[in-house]
């Protein structure tokens, strides 16, 4: 057999043979021991081998020698060596042929490396079309460019895109482009529509109190040349109002000052509210004395000079403006004579004021009632404290009132007042009957003060019960304090303990 034999180096000799066929017979050699190593790895029986034709040398047997013709040379092979290598290249190329048909099954492997197999069938064409394996059989099954490829995909998770360079070679590219800014352009408001969009957000603040919330919302807003009515606005909705309305208007225009509006806004606007007091003096007649409680109270925030008045002298033909700067001008010389506090001057709305001054505003109506009997002042005091979730404090005290008097005459007036307030609904039930509890729940430490307030209280409740200010149940609840009484005789003349 002829065949290269390899030797050092130097000592390397060749038989005798032609170069071209030691080099086919080298080949044929490397091939066998492959198919050999596939074999030992995965056995497979010599009938599955036979696909195709066999020569008739391989049916006659395996021994002998075969002469076979390579580039026109008769060589002499061994038999076997010839057989084995046709048997190892037909196990190969069944091997090749099979992992080519299996390619488009759509297995892949999974984390910790078992082969996952997808629903769809090996041989359907949606198979082999949702396949995201490499189609040579190569890889390991992960999807092309880790999951970053594919239509719809933007890159892997979490990849960060840096700005995108504008490219001068690009043919759409517009030099005037790179100077170019952007601004959102908001159109200037009408009178129409300055009075729809302004008149919520005052509102809205007499509500909830939040002089910055509109700072903010009067800034998105392109005012322009209507700054000025602003205050003119918000002034003529707490004319209006109540008290603490008008008091949270002069802190507005106080944080606006500065911030949104400028001190000639301040100014403008209430020389628009001055001219329109005649039309404003129809809907509120007390508007000239407001207005003047406006001014004195700007011009003490400092957001009106102190020679704004001055500026009006022998300038003003409206009596309803001469009374407005008349008011100002008699309130601003109290506060620097007499020392009045303007900056509290429309109070303190509600519930922002402290308990113990409300306590005290309560006592001094109650007061001022029983020396004039006027229900109707006491009932419109008693809702300009704008504390309704307070009038149990109003019931409370006026039972207390009661049971400290001397005479009948307090009690009877007392009555009245509860009556009145309980009829026109000022004072809720839930108020009366938490007002009447509280009393019950004091009578103990009430009774120290005053020894005969049990019997005082007992009589009232039932001049309550008659006359409907409190129902049945709320009555049998009124505490009572029995008499000291003996027990039977023969018990030693022990005393009977009281019960309250």
């Amino acid at each position: 057999m002829c065949c290269t034999v390899k030797k050092p180096k130097r000592e390397r000799r060749f038989c005798g043979c032609s170069p071209v066929l030691c080099c086919e017979i080298t080949h044929l050699r490397i091939m066998a021991t492959d198919c050999e190593a596939w074999l030992n790895s995965n056995p497979v029986e010599a009938v599955d081998l036979s696909d195709s034709y066999q020569f008739g040398d391989e049916e006659n047997g395996l021994g002998g020698n075969i002469d076979d013709k390579i580039n026109g040379n008769w060589i002499s092979v061994p038999a076997g060596t010839v057989h084995e290598a046709r048997l190892k290249a037909k196990a190969k190329r069944r091997l090749r042929k099979n992992s080519s048909r299996d390619s488009g099954r759509g297995d892949s492997l999974s984390d910790n490396g078992d082969t996952v197999r997808s629903a769809a069938p090996p041989t359907s064409p949606k198979g082999r079309v949702l396949d995201r394996r490499s189609r040579l059989g190569k890889g390991r099954g992960l999807p092309k460019k880790g999951g970053a490829g594919g239509k719809g995909v933007w890159g892997t998770p979490g990849e960060v895109y840096d700005e995108e360079e504008v490219d001068v070679r690009d043919p759409n590219y517009d030099e005037d482009q790179e100077s170019c800014v952007y601004e959102t352009v908001v159109l200037p408001l009408d009178e129409e529509a300055f009075t729809k969009t302004v008149t919520p957000i005052v509102q809205e603040y007499f509500e909830h109190g939040d002089a910055n919330e509109v700072a903010e919302l009067l800034g998105e807003l392109n005012l322009s040349s209507m700054r000025s009515d602003v205050p003119l606005l918000a002034v003529s909705l707490a004319l209006e109002s109540k008290a603490s309305h008008r008091e949270l208007t002069s802190r507005l225009l106080s944080w606006l000052c500065g911030r949104v509006l400028t001190r000639s806004d301040i100014e403008n606007a209430f020389h628009k509210l001055l001219r329109e007091l005649p039309d404003l003096v129809l809907d509120t007649p007390t508007a000239p004395q407001l207005v003047g409680q406006f001014i004195a109270r700007a011009v003490t925030d400092q957001i009106l000079t102190k020679n704004y008045i001055e500026g009006y002298k022998g300038r003003v033909d409206c009596e309803h403006a001469r009374a407005a700067l008349d008011r100002a001008t008699v309130l601003l010389k109290m506060s620097r004579e007499a020392g009045l506090r303007i900056d509290n001057l429309w109070g303190s709305g509600g519930g922002q004021r402290p308990v113990n001054q409300l306590i005290k505003e309560v006592n001094l109506l109650l007061q001022e009632y029983v020396l004039s009997g006027d229900t109707v002042e006491a009932e419109r005091c008693l809702r300009e404290l704008e504390v309704p979730h307070f009038h149990h404090e109003f019931v409370y005290e006026a039972i207390v009132m009661v049971l400290e008097s001397k005479g009948d005459k307090t009690l009877q007036m007392i009555l009245k007042l509860l009556k009145s307030l309980f009829d026109s609904s000022v004072i809720t039930v839930d108020q009366m009957r938490r007002g009447y509890e509280r009393v019950y729940m004091d009578i103990v430490d009430i009774n120290i003060d005053v020894p005969c307030a049990y019997s005082i209280l007992e009589h009232f409740v039932d001049k309550s019960f008659s006359t409907g200010v409190i129902d049945a149940k709320l009555r049998d609840l009124c505490p009572c304090r029995g008499r000291k009484r003996f027990v039977s005789e023969g018990d030693g003349g022990r005393l009977k303990p009281e019960s309250y």
